[in-house]
């Protein structure tokens, strides 16, 4: 009979291997085509997650459980092809070679494709997806791998450790161990999960509470309900009934007379409670020897020993060794699952396992998003006069436009650190405004801007540019701040001028009398409209009286008549010699500069701002710090913009229909503006001077500037800027971001809250278009027009200036 029993035995077992190896055979192929059947997402999250919709931040544990519902969505995949093994998702956590960021990996069948990303935002608002187009590597190509996969220990009816008896978060202890390898090395821990399909351990456990509440223990019952018919009999035959009859007796008794272990019961009817998966949980570290390897594999490893703290199962490492690790390696680099070391985990398990990281967390180098993200309008314009950009919102991508001209005569403000991204913005703008035929002025502090624009430049619009170089020391362009056409224009020029010397000179050392004297001295230079002075002679008017009293007889105001006949002829001795030296002071630093006179002391512009504006010319101003100097460049482009908003101010002696849109683009803008920018924000939209306004911070911009800036634009736009300034700003693009967004954001990306149709939008964040590729080759031949037109050779005008301010 024995002899009968264990014939049959082998020939079931031999059958049994038989199909096992075909079925083996089979899903090996199918996993192959199954791994290259899927798509591969990076998740990060916010690392300062204020919960803006929720003023109460939530408990760790609470944003923990959030990623049940992450793996409830994968609890019915469907199998997309005949000879596929049963579908899987893979959740990675790797610190790649070549990099010390510990990224978080999601690996989904090529049919969730879009369906995932919408299953990460609808529990994380504020996640980051992105599609991974190239699979990472850990390994080290002239390195070691070691490797190993977790079991349990126990029946899968008893439950690990969670997060939900943890005292602190599991994945804290796991990232921690992977921060301590460096670049050279790589490391990854992959949970492959699959639903629980053909083995009912909820209907099987509910079968051993049962048999416990009659009295059973806990092991009795589950050898009970888990062994197999057929090896219940061959257990019988080589042991006897009567003997395995007296040991169950003998288990049942000692365990009526302890009682039910409570805790034992507990922990199997919470762990079947949840929906249940298959998970494989691989380890894998690679260094360039053997003995690191090991060492990163055993840190990794000591990490899920947590999962065993007060719990009645654990996870045993499993370290593979040669044929096994590279099925090890094969299985991970495929995302296969292989049954043989396959879990049983509940969700609240799987969650405790592998989550995403939560604000709370405070493990260095972990790959987080830097910045929010917020839906773009939905009124956002499909087309309109400029494309700046496109925002990218969970998948979704859409060009960012200015729907009109009117909603661009409101301004735009733009602020960021060197470096994240503002003149490319700027360049495009500028390309598309030059190429749709518009007006545009340029006010560059650097100079590369200002080359860029000019290699865009089509050929029908070459003959519009006027160029303005102050360091072209051979053909000097004429710029005088003390010419007019109109007495309001005189007026806003002489206070202009004052105000300027006021920018560039620390208060203290200008202070009242000096502007008596400027302004008298202005307005007698001024007198001859035809024939106006320049700041060249201002010193003249103090030592040549001559000079002065020639001056003085076209002049008609007798308060200005009065200072000079009277006041000044008093004024004698030592106070006559210090003020002299006082005024002449200020402004001797750039009569003595010979480039700055040159340009200056030419008593007519070589342009004319008001024609340049309504003709619709280019006129580019490249006022290079490194070639001007600093204090040059910032007169001069003072004098520039004042003159721009004289020109614009000009505008209101003709009809609003006849004024033309023209553009100002000055960078670095606090350097050029004095306190009377709060008026071209405020009145220069009717007379249609429209300004993009960019610069650093906000420490550069004095209080009524600033006042200015927010009260009156209407488009604001934010690149990466410091802490203190986000603080400031996070006002304006308050609900949607935070300063936390603000001071994060990658190069060219910006948030915007922008004018749409005349209404203000809700701030959305945008990545900024790449600028065509120019023409080089066309900037020298475009320079040498513009100054052929626009300016004198260096004899013509140094002998103007000699006969007039010097003679």
């Amino acid at each position: 009979m024995f002899l009968l029993y264990g014939l049959i035995l082998v020939f079931i077992l031999v059958l049994a291997g038989f199909f096992t190896a075909r079925l083996l055979e089979i899903n090996r192929k199918g996993a192959i085509l199954g791994g290259l059947e899927t798509v591969l997402f990076l998740v990060m999250m916010p690392k300062n997650d204020l919960n803006k919709n929720d003023l109460i931040k939530k408990e760790e544990k609470v944003l923990i459980s959030q990623m049940e519902q992450i793996f409830a969505n994968f609890l019915y995949l469907k199998k997309t092809k005949m000879f596929a093994g049963p579908p899987s998702v893979a959740f990675e956590i790797a610190s790649q070679i070549g990099g010390a960021d510990i990224s978080f990996y999601v690996c989904v069948p090529k049919y969730l494709d879009t369906a995932f990303e919408k299953y990460i935002q609808g529990v994380y608002p504020s996640a980051i997806v992105e599609k991974v187009p190239q699979d990472y590597t850990i390994f080290e190509p002239q390195g070691v791998t070691a490797g190993s996969y977790l079991r349990l220990k126990e029946n899968p009816l008893f439950p690990i450790s969670t997060y939900q008896n943890l005292e602190k978060d599991p994945l804290s202890t796991i990232t921690n161990s992977l921060s301590k390898i460096s670049s050279d090395e790589g490391a990854a821990i992959q949970i492959v999960i699959r639903p629980l399909t053909g083995f009912n351990l909820k209907e099987k456990g509910e079968k051993v509470l049962k048999k416990i509440r009659e009295g059973k223990s806990a092991k009795v019952a589950i050898s009970e309900v888990f062994q197999f018919g057929f090896f219940k009999i061959i257990e019988e035959i080589i042991r006897g009934p009567e003997v395995l009859k007296n040991k169950d007796e003998l288990e049942n008794s000692k365990n009526r007379q302890q009682g039910i272990d409570q805790k034992v019961y507990d922990a199997i009817s919470g762990k079947i409670q949840k929906q249940l998966f298959e998970a494989n949980i691989r380890i894998l570290a690679s260094a360039r020897s053997g003995a690191r390897a090991e060492e990163i594999l055993v840190h990794l490893q000591s990490a899920f020993s947590q999962f065993s703290l007060s719990a009645i199962n654990s996870l045993e490492p499993k370290n593979a060794y040669k044929g096994e690790l590279k099925r090890l390696i094969y299985d991970f680099s495929f995302r296969n699952f292989n049954s043989n070391q396959a879990n049983i985990f509940n969700l609240e398990e799987l969650s405790s396992i592998y989550h995403f990281p939560t604000h709370f967390i405070e493990t260095p180098y972990i790959k987080t998003a830097k910045s929010g993200f917020a839906a773009p309008p939905s009124d956002l314009p499909e087309k309109g006069v400029n494309l700046i950009g496109r925002a990218v919102f969970r998948g979704d991508s859409k060009n960012v436009y200015f729907a009109s001209r009117d909603d661009r005569r409101r301004h735009f403000y733009i602020i960021g650190q060197t470096g994240t991204g503002k003149t490319t913005l700027l360049k495009e703008m500028i390309r598309q405004d030059i190429e749709n035929g518009e007006g545009v002025a340029v006010v560059d502090p650097h100079g590369e801007l200002i080359d860029d624009v000019l290699s865009y430049m089509p050929k029908e619009r070459i003959d519009d540019v006027v160029l303005f170089e102050p360091f072209d020391l051979e053909r000097p362009t004429g710029l005088n701040m003390l010419e007019y056409d109109t007495p309001e224009q005189k007026d806003f020029a002489v206070q202009e001028m004052i105000a300027i010397f006021y920018k560039l000179f620390p208060p203290e050392i200008i202070g009242p009398m000096f502007e008596h004297y400027m302004r008298n001295a202005m307005l007698v230079l001024m007198a001859d409209k035809n024939n106006p002075g320049t700041l060249v002679e201002i010193p003249k008017m103090f030592t040549d009286p001559v000079f002065l009293q020639e001056r003085l007889s076209k002049v008609t105001d007798p308060i200005v008549r009065n200072f000079w006949l009277k006041e000044w002829a008093q004024t004698t001795g030592n106070t006559k010699s210090d003020m002299l030296g006082y005024v002449v002071s200020k402004v001797g630093r750039f009569i003595e500069n010979e480039m700055m006179r040159n340009i200056i002391g030419q008593s007519h512009s070589s342009f004319d701002l008001s024609k340049i504006m309504d003709e619709r010319k280019i006129f580019l101003a490249n006022l290079s710090k490194g070639l001007t100097g600093e204090v040059n460049s910032s007169l001069l482009g003072l004098i520039l913009v004042s003159k721009m908003q004289m020109a614009a101010m000009k505008r209101a002696r003709i009809s609003e229909e006849e004024r033309k849109d023209f553009y100002l683009y000055v960078d670095e803008f606090q350097n050029f503006t004095t306190d009377s920018i709060s008026t071209i924000l405020s009145e220069a939209r009717k007379y249609k001077l429209n300004l993009i306004m960019a610069h650093q911070y906000i420490p550069q911009l004095t209080q009524q500037i600033k006042d200015a800036v927010f009260g009156n634009v209407g488009t604001i736009a934010a690149y990466r800027i410091s802490a203190e300034d986000a603080e400031f700003l996070e006002k304006q693009f308050e609900p949607g971001f935070s300063r936390f967004d603000l001071v994060n954001l990658d190069n060219f990306n910006l948030i915007i809250k922008m004018m749409i149709n005349n209404k203000t939008s809700t701030p959305f964040k945008m990545e900024v278009m790449k600028p065509k590729n120019g023409r080089p080759e066309i900037v020298g031949a475009i320079k040498k027009l513009s100054k052929l037109k626009y300016s004198k050779a260096k004899a013509i005008v140094e002998k103007e200036i000699s006969e007039r301010s010097f003679a």
